[in-house]
């Protein structure tokens, strides 16, 4: 961590500032095995454009499904579950396509996830988004909070949007704005978001 506080201290004070007082317990946790990484998308995929509060409300309804327990989340125990009962823990109809399409395709081998730690980004995301309803952001936050890779940015999370405006004094930045600032901050991108998001916080 003082490498990366280092990094910042010098290319992006701002940001140098915000992450010097952030818990990274508090977002990262600890390793993610492969075997979680089935979960981890069906948690991801509940959170798709919610809050991060009311996105650990319905997870934590959805969990009960499964005795509160993430172990007892596979592809398996999901299909067995009537789309109604995915339903009524207060996921929209969309995302009970979601993941019964991502336990399909992991069930049925369309899909692999056991080996994503040792692909690149681009083939992470070119591998996720062959499931049904996850797309670039749901990859990137796979690879940001899953995989742990540390400089990764995403363009279409409004938070992050949100916090470079309130960060750097900019109304509605543009795309070309964004990635002059985010430049700055290779090859710790993740840590730059993760200071962003924590702006939002206060």
């Amino acid at each position: 961590m003082d490498k990366i506080l280092n990094h910042f201290k010098s290319s992006d004070p701002l940001i140098f500032e915000i992450l010097k007082k952030v818990n990274l317990n508090n977002w990262f946790g600890g390793e993610v095995l492969p075997d979680r990484y089935f979960v981890a998308l069906c948690r991801d995929i509940v959170g798709q454009q919610l809050s991060s509060k009311a996105a650990a409300a319905i997870y934590k309804k959805f969990l009960i499904l499964f005795s509160s327990n993430e172990l007892n989340v596979n592809p398996e125990s999901i299909l067995k579950y009537s789309d109604q009962s995915l339903r009524d823990v207060g996921l929209s109809w969309a995302k009970v396509s979601y993941i019964k399409d991502l336990a399909g395709k992991v069930q049925n081998c369309e899909v692999f996830l056991n080996d994503l730690d040792k692909l690149s980004e681009e083939d992470v995301t070119k591998e996720l988004t062959r499931i049904k309803g996850i797309g670039t952001w749901t990859a990137e936050m796979f690879l940001m909070f899953t995989l742990k890779r540390p400089n990764i940015f995403s363009y279409k999370d409004l938070g992050l949007k949100n916090g470079i405006e309130k960060v750097y004094g900019l109304k509605n930045p543009t795309t070309s704005q964004i990635t002059e600032i985010i430049k700055k901050w290779e090859p710790y991108k993740t840590f730059g978001s993760i200071a962003l998001w924590q702006s939002l916080e206060k």
